[in-house]
């Protein structure tokens, strides 16, 4: 991956670079999926947990859960949700807006005072599309997007995900990308363009199997 791709996976649609990744420990819950679903999602958050070195918690002493993940059939269903008000401030006109556009995924992110993230919210909406995917690859895709704050076009051409002997794994480039940007050294949160060039670098030097 060239310094501009790993630019352009950090740069929004309104030309701003902003990086961020997780500064504290994942405390997960889901909502709307069966046990065995439940376990599936279980196992990608593992996965990108150990690629990145990341830890995951039983709680977050703050916030209890920080990474909340809903699964649904109708944006409509969120505003009945129990105080989910008070989390997403404006609930209403968002579910209008995602609704408009026949939106089928969202997440809102929380931030600390370091710009890391300290909690994100999760919405995917199983339409006809989504329902087709098999349950890891639909799981595996929103871990990883979640596990960084990338660009809001980042994956609208591309998926991260690749098929390897009948087998959905993490694309190599995002893997490498995403384990550099847990690299101790570098700050939890940059929204200067030069960040893409410390994220590139320690992805040239990643090992070729990891």
């Amino acid at each position: 991956m060239t310094p501009q791709e790993v630019t352009q996976l950090f740069t929004r649609a309104d030309g701003r670079f902003v990086f961020a990744r997780w500064g504290r420990p994942i405390a997960p819950v889901v909502f709307g999926v069966e046990d065995s679903t439940l376990e599936v999602i279980k196992g990608a958050l593992e996965a990108v947990a150990a690629l990145s070195g990341h830890k995951l918690a039983e709680t977050d002493p703050e916030l209890g859960a920080n990474l909340m993940v809903f699964f649904f059939r109708d944006w409509d269903e969120l505003p009945e949700v129990p105080n989910l008000d008070r989390l997403i401030p404006d609930l209403g006109p968002l579910v209008a807006r995602l609704k408009s556009v026949d939106a089928n995924q969202y997440r809102v992110f929380r931030f600390d005072e370091a710009g890391g993230i300290k909690a994100a919210f999760v919405f995917v909406r199983m339409d006809a599309e989504l329902s087709k995917l098999p349950a890891d690859v639909l799981a595996l895709s929103q871990v990883v997007q979640t596990f960084l704050l990338w660009s809001d076009t980042a994956f609208t051409d591309r998926s991260p995900l690749a098929v390897l002997q009948d087998s959905t794994i993490l694309r190599p480039d995002i893997a490498a990308l995403v384990r550099a940007a847990y690299d101790p050294v570098l700050p939890v949160a940059a929204d200067d363009p030069s960040h893409a060039l410390r994220l590139q670098a320690r992805m040239q030097a990643a090992p070729p199997d990891a």
